[in-house]
């Protein structure tokens, strides 16, 4: 499944997913009465992939962490190539600890 935890302020984030011919059928919504930090941490933080907001302090609590457990598949920077249509990584991993990119939330 392709589980979303959102706080909910762009609708059209969830709806494009939904509308999604290949994703939207595994998507999966952590119900507002089910979700809380603790439980919304845990899940991502030990998912298989994470794919995250980089302008989010949320995300990079989550990449921190997981890159600090060793876990791989965590994309926060990303970036969609216009040329090939393909998405490719536009900082390292370790940029999430970077001071001179992330400022005070490194």
């Amino acid at each position: 499944p392709v589980v979303l935890i959102t706080d909910g302020q762009d609708s059209q984030v969830l709806n494009r997913l939904l509308a999604d011919e290949e994703i939207g059928p595994m998507m999966m919504i952590v119900p507002r009465k089910a979700s809380w930090i603790g439980g919304d941490l845990t899940l991502a933080i030990m998912s298989n992939v994470f794919i995250g907001n980089p302008a989010s302090t949320f995300s990079g609590f989550i990449a921190k962490s997981r890159l600090a457990l060793g876990l791989g598949h965590t994309y926060l920077y990303r970036k969609k190539d216009k040329s090939t249509g393909k998405w490719k990584e536009v900082c390292k991993k370790e940029c999430i600890f970077n001071h001179r990119i992330m400022g005070v939330m490194a």
